[in-house]
């Protein structure tokens, strides 16, 4: 049986394939290995009846996450996998943009790019990938990302440079207030998943002047920085995957047109293309 895995900061999406290529997909929290042990990895796995109902007949994982973007890193990951997975005979893991760069262009060359609750980029050569410009982070960079645009929103909406409707419907769908806004980002873990959990509401909004601008002048700024780093981004399509850039695929479509810049796939969860690449890999019949 075949596992595949792309976790992201605030969850982990699976597919399980069976050998007749029946596909079983389930969920974990996210896993990154900045803020995540290998027992709390695998604790959490054990957590779930599909995966524990199969793991000992999983023979091959691929797992694509957040934060695994060193040796020291992934080992973390892979010794959490292995207390649960144990007769596994091929473990990858790998960073999140290496699986971003799998499930849009294959072993096809072309820049892939992370617009979901953070963001990054690369340029693949079908085989490797080449960063220029580093990730930062929610608190100094992942222009473009859910966190960074949930910090902009909120802090208009403290400010009191949020326009009132929106304001008023912030707080009545959501619930907020400066004492519950400070709670969650100063005082409880992962603030970015917090922030970017504010996109679903611009979504709802996404009609309003206010949100348009925003996620124009955010996506721009991701591709001033992300993108145009790479001398050849107008000669290679340029892949998505990711939330923000699958929700707001119209906004990104127009950024690109103004950037003449040519968008290849828009991919909202790439471990469904993952699975397919995986599986062709190992001749697994696709279903």
């Amino acid at each position: 049986m075949l596992l595949v895995a792309d976790s992201g900061s605030t969850k982990c999406d699976w597919i399980l394939v069976k050998s007749n290529g029946e596909r079983l997909e389930t969920n974990t929290m996210g896993f990154n290995p900045f803020f995540h042990n290998e027992e709390l990895i695998a604790s959490e796995i054990s957590k779930n009846e599909i995966l524990m109902s199969y793991a000992d007949r999983i023979l091959n994982i691929y797992f694509f996450g957040a934060g695994a973007s060193s040796k020291q890193r992934n080992t973390i990951v892979e010794n959490g996998l292995k207390k649960v997975f144990k007769n596994t005979v091929e473990l990858r893991v790998d960073h999140d943009l290496i699986g971003a760069a799998i499930a849009t262009a294959e072993d096809d060359p072309g820049i892939a790019c992370i617009l979901g609750t953070g963001s990054n980029s690369c340029y693949y050569d079908g085989t490797t990938v080449q960063e220029v410009v580093p990730a930062l982070g929610y608190i100094l960079g992942d222009e473009g990302s859910g966190a960074y645009f949930g910090k902009i929103l909120l802090s208009k909406y403290l400010y009191k440079k949020l326009p009132i409707e929106l304001a008023t419907a912030l707080e009545k769908e959501c619930g907020v207030s400066k004492e519950s806004i400070f709670e969650a980002v100063y005082n409880k873990p992962n603030p970015n998943v917090y922030l970017a959990s504010f996109m679903r509401f611009a979504r709802d909004h996404n009609d309003h002047p206010f949100f348009k601008e925003m996620i124009y002048k955010g996506i721009s700024a991701f591709i001033n920085i992300h993108v145009w780093c790479y001398e050849n981004f107008r000669e290679v399509p340029v892949h998505f995957v990711g939330s923000i850039a699958y929700y707001f695929k119209d906004t990104l479509e127009e950024v690109a047109k103004n950037y003449r810049f040519t968008v290849g796939k828009i991919v909202k969860k790439p471990v469904t293309p993952l699975a397919d690449y995986y599986c062709k890999k190992l001749n697994f019949p696709i279903v």
